[in-house]
Order: structure tokens, then sequence, then C-alpha cells
């Protein structure tokens, strides 16, 4: 670990006294022991700005310390932010303020990777190309534009030099994380590592923009034949991992509501279709946009939405899928056996107390057991209740979770009666009669007959080449037994006291007779001499196996 150590703080030298100059502006100087950073300390400590720290919270403090360190800083801070299950509404309030937009980098900056990228000038390539961003954030800023065509399409650029200090800070978060593991037994239900590779998977995510326009087309694909779900159209010829150009969307923010009404648009409809996509993309199609906050919803004429950045999605297997059907079968119908059930599977490895756990699930089915449910708060107060039985939810469902509290938050904006649970009810009610028809469960053990089908036909070759490597001599069996090494020490013993008296025994019955008959007083009194010591290395044998 050592070797490791001193191997990344090489590597990564200079990023790594970046962080040490902020956690000491910011008073974490135990963490610095902690980590064994005192070195670097010294030598950064004389030209570290300091800050009066003693007003402000500790929570108060992480979060300027990680708005201080940058893009992936700020998207760790944003995850464990949407984590109740695993950190107090302390944290959590806290965190959620942090926000990923920044001031924008001069034009002059940006162009040379845009020309770099798309091979020219954008006015040689564009009609049209606004050089002021219409968005920035910490990881991309976004221009408006128009093609030859006549088409309004947005540029979306990532900010240079990001990659390097990403990745710098992945591999230092990364050995990080797993001295925290390891080393600090207080925080392992926090996962470190499993949060370290979350967040490496988003912002691999984010730093290939044609990962982002495949993300796109891929949940275009779950809506095909629908005219009332538009996803932006991608220009694949002008797009790299660096630059992704897309169409334009003239909508309406979810959020105007004053534009909405003078567009004469139903926003109870609105909210029940939005509604209707997020489930359909998670609950049916396992594949959904995880991001859905207002900035990335528009309302368009005829009551139609639309969906935009596609940086993050996540995806639920079928048996999460299933899983969170019945999690919300049970809140629907106040089953607080249903919600225990599902807590103590997603459990993992941890162990729970049984009886702790069931006066919570009842004491929050009896919380939440009004006519009206509000999402966001329900799934925050799940959350907190697998926090306070030391529980902590599996990382898909945390990513998913956190989507649908922003979305009911868009949805309530547009209808303030909005119920995301019962308008969930015809969605969830028609999966689970899906899955549990008689089509649905033939399908099941179709697939389970196909399964084992498959197994039984590999079976002769696996047969076959089992008994050519047995005729070959070359099959290896792996055994390990507990104590093995002990049962080999006392069966050599046995051996061997066995061996000794075997000779002992032959030497007595078979050649002792034989030189007793030669008669000669020397050779009779060796060969006693030679019994006496035998037998009593053979009983001295016995007595130690004895203790």
């Amino acid at each position: 670990m050592l070797v490791k150590t001193a191997f990344v703080a090489a590597r990564d030298r200079r990023r790594l006294a970046t962080i040490v100059a902020v956690l000491i502006t910011y008073g974490f100087d135990k963490i610095i022991d902690r980590l064994g950073l005192r070195a670097i300390a010294r030598v950064v400590a004389w030209r570290t700005r300091q800050v009066d720290v003693t007003r402000l919270t500790r929570p108060q403090r992480v979060r300027k310390a990680i708005e201080a360190l940058g893009p992936t800083f700020v998207k760790l801070g944003q995850i464990l932010a949407a984590r109740p299950d695993l950190l107090s509404p302390q944290w959590t309030e806290e965190l959620s303020k942090l926000h990923s937009g920044v001031k924008p980098l001069p034009w002059e900056t940006m162009r040379p990777l845009i020309e770099a990228e798309l091979g020219g000038a954008p006015a040689d390539i564009f009609a049209e190309f606004d050089t002021t961003p219409i968005a920035s954030a910490s990881m991309a800023q976004v221009y408006k534009a128009r093609l030859e065509t006549g088409e309004d399409v947005v540029v979306k650029v990532l900010r240079p030099g990001l990659q390097k200090v990403i990745e710098a800070d992945l591999r230092l978060m990364g050995h990080g994380s797993r001295i925290v593991e390891k080393e600090w037994k207080e925080l392992a239900r926090y996962r470190p590592q499993e949060q370290m590779r979350h967040l490496a998977q988003a912002l691999a995510g984010e730093l290939d923009l044609a990962n982002e326009g495949r993300n796109c087309e891929l949940l275009a694909s779950l809506f095909e034949g629908r005219d009332d779900v538009v996803f932006p159209k991608i220009h694949w010829e002008y797009t790299t991992e660096k630059v992704m150009v897309q169409e334009f969307i003239h909508g309406i923010f979810l959020t105007d509501q004053d534009k909405l009404e003078a567009a004469g648009l139903d926003r109870v409809v609105l909210a029940q279709r939005g509604t209707d996509v997020f489930l359909q993309m998670a609950l049916v199609e396992g594949t959904f946009h995880a991001d859905p906050h207002p900035g990335n919803i528009l309302a368009l004429p005829g009551n139609r939405i639309a969906m935009i950045d596609f940086g993050a999605i996540g995806r639920l297997t079928q048996k999460r899928r299933n899983q969170l059907l019945m999690l919300i079968g049970s809140m629907l119908n106040q089953d607080s056996d249903g919600l225990m059930a599902v807590l103590l599977d997603w459990s993992g490895t941890s162990s729970p107390d049984l009886t702790r756990l069931e006066a919570s699930a009842q004491a929050f089915v009896h919380q939440h057991s009004g006519k009206s449910l509000n999402l966001g708060l329900v799934l925050t107060d799940f959350m907190s209740m697998a926090r306070e039985n030391d529980l902590a939810m599996p990382t898909d469902l945390a990513i998913l979770f956190k989507s649908l509290v922003l979305a009911d938050g868009v949805m309530r904006q547009l209808d303030p009666n909005f119920d995301l649970f019962r308008a969930a009810g015809p969605t969830v009610q028609s999966t689970l009669q899906s899955q549990f028809s008689v089509k649905g469960i033939r399908s099941k053990i179709e697939a389970i007959g196909a399964g084992l089908f498959g197994a039984a036909s590999e079976l002769p070759t696996l047969i076959h080449l089992l008994l050519v490597r047995l005729k070959q001599g070359k099959v290896t069996v792996e055994i390990e037994v507990k104590g093995l090494d002990r049962l080999t020490r006392t069966l050599e013993r046995a051996a061997a006291r066995l061996a000794i008296g075997l000779v002992v025994a032959a030497f007595t019955v078979t050649l002792a007779p034989k030189l007793f008959a030669l008669g000669n007083s020397v050779v009779i009194g060796v060969t006693i001499l030679l019994c006496l010591i035998g037998v009593g290395w053979f009983t001295l044998l016995g007595r130690n196996k004895m203790h």
C-alpha cells in the first residue's frame, strides 16, 4: 500500500499538492494526517490562503472545499447529495447547493478546440454561429448555430484541459477510497470504492459527447412511433468525443408558467405525459434519463414533451425493476411487510436488526398513509429509514430515486396537486399484470427451459473433454480444507510410527531368531539392544500422540 501510495503521489504530485492546499484552507488537518499527507502539507502550507472557518459548519466547509477543487469533486458532491440513505439531512441539504454552472471561458480559448474537432473554422462550416454561449457548465459550453440547410442546432463543446485533471483526480480519489475503506472502519458502510466506481462511470460518460449522442438515440428508440415525445436529432457528421451538434428544440421550459399559459398548453396533461414517459423508461424499458431537472424537459405545441441533455442515463436490470414494482406496490397498498422484504433484499452483506427494521417499516407506512403522497418526501424518508437501519441502497436504485425526486418536483410545479404515486399506479399494475399473466409466466418458463437446454446441450461436450483429460492425466483438482496442514503433520507422524513399528516387528520376528541361532554373545547382545531401542522409540511416539 505504501509503494502504491508513493507511486500515485509522484505521478499526480501537482494535483495532490493543490488538493492538500484546499484541505488546509478549510481546516481539514485531521484528514491530511490520517491520509499520510503531512509532508506535502508542510511544503504547500506557506503559500496556502487561510480562511476563517470558525463560523462555518463542517458540511459548509466540505461544500466550499468541493467547489474549490473543481468538476470531479463537484460531481461526487452532487452524487452524495442524492444519497439520504448514506448522509443525514444536514449534509444532503448543504451538498445540494453545489452547482455545475460556472463562468464561461472566452471564445478565444474555445475556438482552437472547436476548429480542431470540426476540421475548420465554424464560419466555414455553419451558416451562422453565435460565439456567445447560451449555457456554461463545469464540463462543457453550449453555442447556438444554424446549418447551411437552415436547421437550427446547438453545438456542445467540452472545456479544454478537463480530461487530464479529471483522470488525475480519479486516480487520487480511487486510491484514497481504498485506504479509507480498509483503514477507516467507521466509514465502510458508505462504500467508498463503490461511490468512486459510480463517479468514474458518470464522468466517463460526460467526457465523451459522442456517447451522449448515442444515449439520446437509445432513449428515442424506446418511443419510436409516438409523436407525443420528442428527442433531438444528432448530426453525426459534426459530432466527435469533444464536440456534439444536435437539433435545437424550440420549446418552453416547464417551469415558465406564463409562457405555458400564453401558448395554451394544459399543465395537468403535461404532468401526466411527462410521468408516463419517465415511468415507461424506468419501469418498463429499464433505461432512463438520469437528470430530468427543469432545464432538461421542454413543452411543445400539442402538449408534447421533449427531453434534452443525455450525458447521464441510468439502467435497471429486470430483477431490479421487479423489486421496484414491488416497492411501489407496497407503498401504494401500505404494506409494511412488503417494504421490509424489499429492504432486506437490498441489504447485501449487512445484518440489520430485524425487530428495529420492522418497527421502522410500520412507522413509515403509518406516516405516509394519506390519500395523496408526495413522492419526493416519500423517497427521501424511505432512504433515511434505510440509513437509520444501517442499510445502504444499491447505486443503480439511488440514481433512479434521485431522478424520480427531480421528475416529481418538475411535475408538481406544473400541477401542485400532482401525485406521481397515483399516476404510477396504472403503469405498475399493467406491468405486473403483463409479467404475471399466463403469457408472461410462459415466457419466463420458456426462458428457464432455454437456459437448461443450453446447459444440457453442452453437457456431452464437457463429459467428452473430461474423459480426454483423464486419459491424458491432465486433470488437476484443487481442494482447500481448513486445518489441512495440521492434518498432514498428524498423518506424517502416524505413518512414521507405523513404519518404525513394522521395521521393529519384522526385525524381531524374522531376523532376531537367526541372529540368536549364531550363538555369538556379542551379536545376541546387539540384537537385544536394537529390539529394546525400537520398542522404546515406538512407545515414546505413542505417548507423544496421547499429548
